[in-house]
């Protein structure tokens, strides 16, 4: 089966400059392993996100800083969070790769798709861009599918060694949106306590330092996809970072390619029952480019089994 994958060139263009963890090569990684492995994927050019759509889940404050601020160089918006010149058209291209792919499973094009795309998002609150992400690109699809599709329960899956705070923070009252989330505690951005429940549609599972295969599937398996089955989505979003692999240099989980297939193929399965397989997943972290390119190679070959 072949499935969309959403990208942009302009997505390349964001420059974060020398030394910085979120490079462009991250990207270029992912899609030419997936050319490579994947050749029959059906490749479209993400539009750009429109105002109306990021004044969903973005105060206007936030869109005037990312596509007002127009810096003739690199500037910093935080210590981590770089603007430059071209950064502005790459946010707009990675929230509407997310809003296309939402529109494209929910008209019955295809029940899955992969949005292959940089910045980052689920650390970008309502007006606050933070932790490499500019604009919260899986809120901007996830209220979306509430307001244009008319859905009254999406759930936001997150697998980022990162706990996705922005995304959190968004929807933690709104009972329409569950999230769900594994992340390494202690690590950036020190929220994701198990104890954060939202009006009972957050559930985190921090994991330790080290905790590898065993601990992961297990948080998922007795703890958040019960949880998931419970919530019957009609619709699954993904943010699917692939930094809890043990490659990778800003954390310290011992995941593998084989651990983002089997959770792959789980979430499928709980989208198949509750919400007509339908599935959108957005590339979020991952800093080693030898584990993005086996991890995103994974990840996309179980979407593409879709049930």
């Amino acid at each position: 089966m072949s499935i969309p994958v959403y990208t942009h060139p302009a997505c390349l263009a964001h420059d974060t400059g020398p030394g910085h963890a979120e490079r462009p090569d991250r990207l270029t990684a992912v899609v030419d392993a997936l050319r490579d492995a994947h050749p029959d994927l059906d490749w479209r050019e993400a539009p750009r996100a429109t105002r109306g759509q990021l004044l969903r889940v973005h105060a206007d404050s936030l869109l005037a800083a990312v596509l007002e601020t127009r810096p003739a160089a690199r500037m910093m918006l935080d210590p981590d969070t770089v603007l430059s010149p071209q950064s502005s058209e790459a946010a707009l291209r990675a929230a509407g790769a997310a809003v296309a792919a939402v529109d494209g499973v929910l008209n019955g094009e295809t029940k899955t798709a992969f949005c292959a795309v940089r910045p980052p998002g689920h650390h970008a609150t309502q007006d606050t861009a933070m932790g490499f992400c500019l604009f919260n690109s899986i809120a901007v699809a996830a209220a979306h599918a509430l307001d244009k599709h008319g859905l009254t329960r999406v759930a936001v899956v997150d697998f980022d060694v990162h706990h996705g705070n922005g995304t959190q923070a968004i929807f933690d009252a709104d009972a329409r949106v569950q999230y769900l989330s594994s992340h390494q505690m202690p690590l950036y951005p020190d929220t994701g306590f198990a104890s954060e429940r939202g009006i009972g549609n957050i559930f985190n599972v921090p994991l330790p330092p080290g905790a590898g295969s065993r601990a992961f599937r297990e948080a998922w398996s007795e703890q958040l996809l019960p949880a998931l089955d419970a919530f019957r989505p009609q619709l699954i979003l993904v943010s699917a970072g692939f930094d809890a692999h043990w490659r990778d240099p800003l954390a310290q989980l011992q995941l593998d390619a084989a651990d983002y297939a089997w959770i792959t193929c789980e979430l499928l399965a709980i989208a198949a029952r509750h919400a007509q397989g339908r599935m959108v997943s957005m590339l979020e972290g991952g800093y080693d480019l030898q584990a993005l390119r086996e991890c995103s190679v994974a990840h996309v070959a179980a979407l593409c089994t879709s049930p």
